[in-house]
């Protein structure tokens, strides 16, 4: 199949017209999705994606999910729904079946073309996009709807996927960073005895012995470490740019390269070491990072998780005990002490204090009495309160700081914007300077000319 890779049955009876020629599919699914991204203008997709897997999976149709319609219920939405105005809604939607950056990419530009859409900012690294709409043009059924046709999915932030898909990258991560470290200890243990040789210690054979050796180590090094940069860095190359992890697979490949064929011959010199470690710096650095990213992820998921699931509503002189997110303005209601407060709202009878360490960081308690403002997801630390519900759901502060997060994790700024197209060109300038440097040293020593183009790559790295 074309657009999933699982074998075609029967030949012949799904087809369609995809880049200049007629495609076979595996289902009616598969060819429903390649005509709809074909008739949107994204053809350029099926040349800039990563090959579909043999156990992707064919694309399902609208009617074999749940129903989109789900979606739009006014009681479902205000636990993930937030109004930004009026008739302006936002909302964050994990995307489903990805791929790729290609999948990514494909995403962001169909929705911008949806009718009533005002805005869509996707989170490439978290794979969560930040979409407003207006009310009156269009409905989040509607644009699930429309990420469905593309053989795609959505779904509403749901910390507990997201808390999943990132142990999963931890672990993947962390096995990298191993083989990185335990490849470039057991080389570089190779490589001091030729630095320490003055000439006569070590005998030609053994030199060649352990050039052997660390070729073997570091192979596995290269493909099973570098895997990141390679993959980033084709790419980038099938999408017709140069990204940062260009010249890093560069050199790490050409370093390679070049002294593998010094081993081979027993002449030259060797750059091993320098290759293993090198990555392992890099992936050190990059894991770092990313634990950096998912521990801010799971402070932001720890708010958004902050708000108690059930409220102790007063019905005259009854209490009832209701989900939190039906909650409306007007509504009285009892906080126990040692409960969370489940609504923005004011103190009408009691006296006590309420932890909002986790909304200001400050954590001292702050003591409330009759006509004090209190704060949903603050706790009521001494004595029970009753409350009078001024914002509740999605309306409320804690609420209100996810959705800035979130956008703000979403959106590039201005200066991110700027360093990606500085990256670029200096990309650019190390490349032509290792290529200037090729043809000058070929002129004065040809047999070192290489090495000078794999010593430029390497050290910039």
């Amino acid at each position: 199949c074309f657009h999933c890779g699982l074998p075609v049955a029967e030949a012949g009876r799904w087809r369609a017209p995809v880049l200049r020629a007629v495609r076979l599919f595996c289902c009616a699914g598969c060819e429903a999705v390649a005509r709809t991204i074909v008739a949107g203008g994204f053809e350029k997709y099926y040349e800039t994606r990563e090959q579909p897997r043999a156990g992707d999976g064919p694309a399902q149709l609208p009617a074999e999910l749940s129903p989109a319609e789900l979606y739009d219920d006014s009681q479902a939405q205000r636990q993930f729904v937030a109004s930004l105005g009026e008739h302006r809604l936002s909302a964050t939607l994990i995307l489903d079946r990805i791929r790729c950056a290609a999948c990514l990419w494909l995403n962001e530009q169909w929705l911008k073309n949806l009718p009533g859409l005002l805005r869509v900012d996707i989170n490439y690294a978290t794979r969560r996009a930040q979409i407003e709409w207006d009310e009156r043009a269009t409905r989040l059924s509607r644009i699930v709807e429309a990420i469905r046709a593309i053989g795609y999915d959505a779904y509403p932030f749901d910390p507990q996927r997201q808390g999943s898909r990132d142990r999963i990258e931890r672990r993947a991560a962390l096995w990298r960073l191993f083989v990185a470290g335990f490849g470039a200890m057991q080389v570089m243990m190779y490589a001091i005895p030729a630095y320490l040789d003055d000439g006569g210690t070590l005998t030609p054979d053994a030199a060649q012995l352990m050039r052997w050796a660390s070729f073997a180590l570091t192979l596995p090094v290269l493909l099973f470490s570098c895997r990141p940069f390679f993959t980033a860095a084709w790419s980038d190359l099938k999408l017709g740019r140069i990204g940062l992890d260009t010249p890093i697979a560069l050199g790490i490949g050409v370093g390679f390269a070049a002294s593998g064929w010094a081993t081979v011959r027993a002449s030259g010199e060797v750059y091993f070491d320098s290759i293993s470690m090198l990555v392992f710096l890099l992936l050190g650095a990059r894991y770092a990072e990313m634990m950096a990213r998912q521990r801010a992820s799971r402070g932001l998921d720890r708010l958004a998780r902050w708000m108690p699931s059930y409220a102790l509503r007063l019905n005259g002189e009854t209490v009832e005990r209701i989900p939190a997110h039906t909650l409306a303005r007007g509504d009285r209601v009892v906080v126990p002490a040692g409960e969370q407060i489940p609504a923005d709202g004011v103190v009408e009878q009691g006296a006590s204090s309420a932890d909002e360490s986790l909304l200001t960081g400050e954590t001292l308690p702050v003591a409330k009495s009759a006509g004090a403002p209190v704060a949903g997801g603050s706790v009521n630390i001494e004595q029970p309160l009753v409350m009078r519900v001024t914002r509740a759901g999605t309306e409320t502060v804690a609420a209100a700081i996810v959705r800035l997060v979130e956008r703000a994790a979403a959106a590039k700024p201005r200066l991110v914007a700027g360093a990606d197209r500085f990256a670029r060109w200096l990309t650019w300038v190390v490349l032509a300077a290792a290529a200037v440097a090729v043809l000058g040293w070929s002129q004065v020593a040809p047999e070192g000319a290489l090495w000078v183009a794999v010593a430029i790559l390497v050290v910039t790295c």
